[in-house]
């Protein structure tokens, strides 16, 4: 599938091929980075409880890997919409709301190392990001059931 619109030109032409399966490179691409994202969350928790055990509140610092991570969601996301309008902008959206609330996390992660409490999981930003990975795995890899989803539905 061509895309409508090509704004960036040769980038939009590659990304917007279709891939083995069916999903346009694109699906693929962004899949992969919240994969990465679920990797680089867990490297940056880890890294603060370590941080807050050596320097307490002021040593908590964003991780720059994730922080790499959600830079490439948001701007491939915003391509997506480019590319396919209705995907894009559901994917862009759910991007925008776990970046948004992976900011929030980190701030609370800091509130709780000035309180001296114990630094939990960054709870609401995992549950923004799996939201991410569902509707990413859906763009992805719904070729996988696509025969026995047509057959039922």
């Amino acid at each position: 599938m061509q895309p409508d619109v090509i704004l960036f030109g040769p980038l939009d032409t590659i990304l917007g091929s279709e891939a083995p399966g069916g999903a346009l490179v694109i699906e693929y691409v962004l899949f992969v980075f919240v994969l990465a994202n679920f990797g680089t969350r867990l490297l940056a928790h880890r890294r603060h409880e370590s941080q807050y055990e050596e320097g307490g509140a002021e040593a908590i610092t964003r991780h720059p890997a994730h922080t790499a991570t959600n830079f490439l969601l948001v701007i491939t996301s915003f391509l997506y919409m480019t590319i396919a309008a209705h995907g894009g902008t559901v994917m862009s959206v759910l991007v925008l709301g776990a970046v948004i609330t992976d900011f929030f996390e980190f701030e609370s992660r800091k509130v709780e190392a000035r309180r001296d409490i114990p630094l939990e999981r960054p709870k609401g930003a995992l549950v923004a990001v799996a939201l991410v990975f569902m509707y990413a795995s859906y763009q992805a890899l719904f070729w996988i059931i696509k025969e026995p989803w047509s057959a039922v539905i």
